[in-house]
């Protein structure tokens, strides 16, 4: 899928209640590997967080209704995943689309951005037997100075959840993409 495209998961698959979404984020430089986060954000009507707690990240590795869950980075051809299970029939009616980030968390000696990734893709797998339901294009030739990106998101649209590949880069990382989400950091 390219940046802009959607899908209409549930429509397309009825009976589709839990999906994973895999995010593969491939480099060379492992300074550049080590800093890198993916994270979901739950978000209202207007794309802004509910609370902080609605913000899915290393630090708080789920919701507080569980509906939103990171998974522990899993080995995938050709390179590991992270991976945030989604349960569709959890996802509480006031979220209205879980946004899915990536960003280069600070402390480098060195400015770090995203277009110094090989490859950057996103993958939606249902979750019973990780079947591949769709993956997006390499999102990486459309990076320059970012050191953020909304790569994907989940959303409702008439009672049933559709995917779009996003691919919106941030020159101002996470504190830009919080900002927009109003998370509190």
């Amino acid at each position: 899928m390219r940046r802009g495209t959607n899908v209409a998961l549930t429509k397309e698959i009825p009976g589709l209640t839990r999906v994973v979404v895999a995010v593969r984020l491939a480099t060379s430089e492992e300074v550049l590997a080590r800093s890198l986060v993916v994270a979901a954000i739950l978000c209202d009507e207007g794309g802004r967080a509910l609370g902080d707690d609605h913000f899915v990240f290393f630090n708080q590795l789920a919701d507080a209704g569980r509906s939103v869950v990171r998974l522990d980075v899993r080995s995938a051809a050709p390179g590991p995943e992270e991976q945030v299970e989604v349960d569709l029939d959890r996802v509480p009616e006031d979220v209205r689309r879980v946004v899915f980030v990536a960003y280069v968390n600070g402390g480098t000696a060195q400015r770090r951005t995203l277009s110094q990734l090989r490859e950057a893709t996103v993958r939606v797998l249902q979750q019973e037997d990780d079947a591949e339901l769709v993956r997006s294009e390499n999102l990486v030739p459309g990076f320059g100075p970012e050191t953020g990106v909304v790569l994907c998101e989940l959303y409702r649209h008439r009672g049933d959840w559709k995917f779009r590949v996003v691919g919106q880069g941030y020159d101002d990382g996470m504190v830009g993409m919080a900002a927009d989400h109003g998370i509190t950091l």
